[in-house]
């Protein structure tokens, strides 16, 4: 069974996307290193995408596990 993540869609990312020096962009770049819902959505990924996002969004937790 595949779980849907509300990651894509989430406002703060968007925030963060539009205004990433933003408090509330500031907050969710923060947040993503511990948010158990970040991690399944990001974990879900594959490899390619996940390369992106930690590029996009200087990520480097969960760098060297594999899901």
């Amino acid at each position: 069974m595949e779980k849907n993540h509300n990651c894509e869609q989430c406002p703060m990312r968007r925030r963060y996307d539009r205004a990433p020096k933003s408090l509330i962009g500031r907050f969710w770049r923060w947040h993503i290193n511990f948010c158990p819902g970040w991690k399944a959505y990001f974990l879900s990924l594959g490899e390619a995408e996940r390369d992106e996002l930690q590029t996009k969004y200087h990520f480097t937790k969960y760098l060297h596990r594999q899901p």
